[in-house]
């Protein structure tokens, strides 16, 4: 990991862990869930957005603002509104992606939940992702929350990461094996 990522990173762990304890005391980690949902998907929607958070020419009062504007128009909760306040105050808005990611890490492990990351050739239809998570239950122990991707690239089968475990069952790494293994032979 390069020096600034995990720099990065360290300071959003710190917000995502005073963020986690303040809600948690409040009784507050399922709207604290749903903010972050929010917040992350208008982060991947809007390249506005994106930009304010992380370039340098944009002032603190002027990202203060801007957040504030942005949390109230939302309505995301005192807590969130706080800590973005805050964070653009101190110019580390640019960890907001990396804070998102720590508090859903913070979440899951209060609600005993792994996140299994699942990359399919077609979308996953509800059926199909309730009886994976229920299969990874069976064999974790522990209740699965699916996040699907889809890449077509991969023909068919799926991809699924669970913490360190990793199964691929995709057509194109079969047919990959095959064409090394037929690369051994001949």
């Amino acid at each position: 990991m390069s020096e600034p990522a995990s720099i990065s990173t360290g300071i959003a762990k710190r917000y995502a862990t005073a963020v986690f304890e303040l809600a948690k005391e409040e009784k507050g980690l399922k709207t604290l869930e749903s903010d972050i949902d929010a917040l992350d998907a208008a982060i991947e929607g809007s390249a506005d957005l994106r930009a304010l958070i992380t370039s340098p020419l944009y002032s603190r009062e002027d990202q203060a603002n801007a957040m504030t504007a942005l949390a109230k128009k939302m309505k995301l909760s005192v807590i969130v509104t706080n800590t973005l306040a805050l964070m653009a105050s101190n110019r580390r808005l640019f960890t907001l992606p990396q804070l998102i990611s720590a508090l859903r890490d913070r979440i899951a492990e209060e609600k005993g939940e792994v996140t299994a990351e699942v990359v399919s050739a077609k979308a996953l239809t509800k059926t199909q992702a309730d009886k994976l998570a229920k299969t990874l239950k069976a064999q974790i122990g522990k209740t699965i929350k699916i996040n699907a991707t889809v890449d077509e690239s991969l023909i068919g089968g799926l991809i699924v990461k669970v913490g360190s475990k990793m199964i691929d069952t995709s057509i194109a790494s079969k047919l990959s094996a095959l064409q090394n293994t037929m690369k051994e032979v001949g």
